[in-house]
This record gives structure tokens, sequence and C-alpha cells, in this order.
């Protein structure tokens, strides 16, 4: 696959890992508090702190929730502190031209996430090009909180998930679900596989402060047969 062409192939790789040492340190947090807070073991978060190791949906919501932060708030230079609730403010919006946002790679999709200049989103847009092909390539599924809503923009998309049997889904089709039970895209077709999905979040300091980060993570696929 070639990398530098197609929609995502000019957007600038996120670095969060300077963000996640920057919070951690701003709140006096030692890797192992930090651990205990996003259930991440201390070895992965100091290999996201170096930038060492590949961010998937499910890790940047972890660290999201564990910290008490925005999604967002990883994208940025250098992590803001988060800002205390105010009224809200209506009429925000945010532009993402075709080659702007963040994206991540890891081995199973490659991210772009638009409006990356916007906190306290309500739900998180992501754009995913799928690489993975078969579930043994893939790994175990992922599940995290929340609803989820998947479009294919490109290709044919195979959604496998550990409650119900395989979904084919064609360029324009798209798919609402329960995004706890364990899921996992997977590319149909030769051409490019993208698809756009929008997964509900909640980024309330409050349960974030609850939380200890089990709510996101990598499930064991069912024996089959």
């Amino acid at each position: 696959m070639n990398k530098s062409s197609g929609r995502l192939g000019r957007t600038r790789a996120a670095k969060p890992g300077g963000a996640v040492r920057t919070i951690r340190t701003r709140n006096g947090w030692t890797l192992a508090e930090a651990s205990r807070r996003t259930g991440l073991p201390v070895s992965t978060l100091s290999k996201i702190e170096n930038d060492k190791v590949a961010l998937s949906y499910d890790k940047i919501a972890r660290i999201s929730e564990g910290f008490g932060i925005d999604i967002a708030t990883l994208f940025a230079a250098e992590a803001p502190t988060p800002a205390i609730a105010i009224a809200p403010i209506t009429g925000r919006r945010s532009i993402t031209r075709r080659g702007q946002g963040k994206f991540i790679e890891t081995p199973n999709y490659r991210h772009l996430y638009p409006a990356e200049d916007i906190l306290n989103k309500k739900f998180v847009p992501i754009v995913a090009e799928i690489k993975a092909r078969t579930m043994e390539e893939f790994g175990d599924f992922i599940r995290h909180n929340g609803e989820e809503f998947a479009q294919v923009l490109e290709g044919t998309v195979v959604l496998h998930t550990d409650l119900y049997a395989p979904t084919v889904l064609e360029t324009g089709d798209s798919i609402y679900f329960d995004s706890c039970i364990g899921h996992a895209y997977l590319a149909g077709s030769d051409q490019r596989c993208v698809l756009l999905s929008i997964c509900s979040t909640n980024e309330s300091i409050a349960d974030a402060e609850s939380s200890e980060g089990g709510d996101f993570d990598r499930s064991h696929r069912p024996r089959r047969g």
C-alpha cells in the first residue's frame, strides 16, 4: 500500500507521546500511577511517551478516560491544562481540509483524526484505512465504551464481532452498533478499504476519575468450531 497517496497520504503523523508525558508529570503521577488509572502496563506507557508504539483507538480512549482529558488534547503540540467546566458555548465548528488532520498508524488500521482542534467532543470521528484481511492477522477483538457508527467510503469492509456473524459492508453501506461488544474491521476487497467511524465518548473528568481503565480493552475471540 502506498502510504504517500490517497485520502490519508498527505496528513501529518500525530506524536502524542510528549503530551502524555507532559500531562502525567504535570499531575505528579508516576508511570505506576498512570498505569493504575489507564489499565495500560507501565512498559507500554513508557513506549507511548517515547512514541515507540502505535496508538490504537482503544489505547487513546484508555488514556483519555484515565487522565480525565479530551482526546484532542493528545494531539496538541504541548498539552494544555484541562479547562474548568464553563457554560456551554454554541456555534463552534472545525473544518478539516483534504490532506489535513492527524493520523496514527497501527498494524490493522491507518487512523485519521479530523477536527483535532475541538475539545470536549461528544463523539470522535475517525477515517480509517483498513489493512488487516483475516482475524488471524488482526488478532484479538477490540471493545470500548459507547456506541459506534461506521460507513464505508471505499472498497468492501467486513465487520467481525463476538456476537454476530461477519457482516459484509460495500461502499455506501453503514452500520450502528454497541462498541462494548468485541469488534474488528477487515478489508474485504483488493482495492483500498476506507471507512468513516464515529465513536461516542464520555469525556467527563468525574467519570474518568472513577474509571480504572477496564472498559477499553481487547477481548479474546470466542473459540470457533
